[in-house]
């Protein structure tokens, strides 16, 4: 059996660029993935000559210098500017909440007069805001919260607003210029070639096993390395010995449609409640493709249970808390390294997963 100098445990981006650093360090590395592809939930394949981003939108964006030329070493990146809308009853705005928003829904033109309207509006909270709602209003107002988050966000966690913590919104951005870009990034863009073609040439020179559950012979693959890099659920890893772990998983449902554009933006959000999906995504837009067809993605969030792709982190404090106790162990192993959003119990941007997993090329190799 060939012994490895690291083992990774899942393909997605931040064993990707732990593996091109490790590989440049004259070390050999050898990947374990569940799922039938490389690149994790960045995934992209060709269909319809389309790239469809089969696990949700996934918009690079940055204003580290270092990290945004890292990735650009690899593959050329296009200029996609994000510039969502959101459809409430057929009524349409512009996100993130801007002029362009406020001009619309209040019939005005001026940002002091949006500015007005707002500071009236958030004055119906008094005192701390005691739950989502309350916090959102007191920093947006009554009637953007009613439009455009209510809905929204009970759909995305399956709760009412109510009943959510304040903490989830502790700031929602909110510009009085008339500025559709939805990041206040220097960088942004997607790889013309789509992340697959990012992930194939970081891991290019590595071993990879696709279709290899982990768990279905742990030991015997951890006996293949002297390190063993685990991007996985933390809570799998140690056989969930302090209870599961909270997460919101997705549904997507794709459509090929025969005409040349559906809505005229890469992503639509349906901020209603009545609307079961919180989103559409037409993934041509995001290459500026001009193909006779084109193909939609509607995106409905559910409750993760075991045996569906966990997405969200749920960093409530008893989740914290419980993170916490895995997080105690880990720290205490000396063969293996933790990273990514699943073994972190973070949600990452993409940069700042490759921030990330540079961060542990510089402390470990």
């Amino acid at each position: 059996m060939k012994q490895y100098d690291y083992l990774i445990v899942g393909c997605g981006l931040f064993g990707a660029v732990f593996a091109h650093e490790a590989q440049k360090k004259g070390k050999s590395v050898l990947f374990i993935e569940k799922r039938n592809h490389i690149g994790g939930n960045i995934y992209c394949e060709l269909q319809e000559d389309i790239l469809v981003h089969k696990y949700g939108a996934h918009i690079f964006h940055t204003s580290n210098k270092r990290v945004w030329e890292y990735v650009n070493q690899f593959v050329e990146f296009n200029n996609f500017i994000n510039a969502p809308i959101a459809n409430y009853k057929g009524e349409i705005y512009n996100l993130p909440f801007n002029m362009n928003t406020f001009s619309k829904m209040f019939q005005i033109s001026t940002p002091q007069q949006a500015q007005e309207i707002i500071e009236a509006q958030r004055g119906e909270i008094k005192g701390e805001p005691q739950n989502l709602e309350e916090q959102a209003i007191s920093l947006v107002g009554r009637e953007v919260y009613t439009k455009l988050i209510k809905g929204y966000t009970e759909k995305q966690w399956g709760r009412d607003c109510k009943d959510l913590p304040a903490f989830i919104i502790k700031r929602l951005p909110v510009r009085y210029t008339y500025n559709n870009n939805y990041f206040n990034d220097r960088y942004q863009g997607i790889p013309v070639e789509g992340y697959t073609a990012l992930v194939e040439k970081l891991i290019d020179g590595c071993d990879v096993l696709l279709n290899t559950d982990f768990f279905s012979d742990k030991e015997k693959y951890l006996a293949m390395a002297d390190t063993c890099l685990y991007t996985g659920m933390i809570d799998a890893f140690y056989d969930y010995c302090y209870g599961e772990l909270g997460y919101r998983s997705l549904r997507f449902e794709n459509e090929t449609l025969d005409m040349q554009n559906y809505q005229g933006v890469a992503v639509v959000n349906y901020t209603e409640r009545e609307i079961p999906y919180t989103r559409v995504i037409e993934h041509k837009h995001f290459a500026f493709g001009t193909q006779e067809k084109t193909i939609i993605t509607k995106e409905y969030p559910a409750d993760w249970v075991a045996g569906m792709e966990p997405y969200y982190p749920i960093n409530d404090a008893k989740n914290t808390e419980l993170y916490q106790k895995y997080a105690d162990l880990a720290a205490n192993e000396t063969k293996i390294l933790f990273g990514g959003r699943l073994a972190q119990y973070k949600y990452y941007d993409m940069d700042k997963c490759v921030e990330a997993a540079l961060a542990l090329c510089d402390r470990v190799l």
